[in-house]
């Protein structure tokens, strides 16, 4: 299972990349990252206007449920994945 040393350090990682993922690489992080952190989505869907922000909130609530460790995992295996191919 994830540590939260190991998933902190995949932040930190993912900064280092010197190209950026894709739309969808992007999301997953975010919403891998976000459940992993605070757990289920929580708060108003942002509206019609703002359709970063609802792509943001959509791919979160599709995680609903997920255990956090479980979250914590894909997102360090994601960064792990993309340092290979995004440096």
């Amino acid at each position: 299972m994830a540590d939260k040393q190991a998933f902190g350090q995949a932040q930190q990682d993912v900064k280092t990349l010197t190209r950026r993922p894709g739309n969808d690489d992007m999301l997953f992080l975010y919403s891998h990252y976000k459940q992993g952190a605070s757990g289920d989505v929580s708060g108003k869907r942002p509206g019609m206007l703002d359709m970063v922000g609802r792509a943001k909130y959509d791919a979160w609530a599709k995680l609903k449920g997920m255990p956090r460790e479980q979250a914590m995992q894909k997102y360090i295996d994601k960064v792990a994945a993309l340092l290979k191919t995004h440096k």
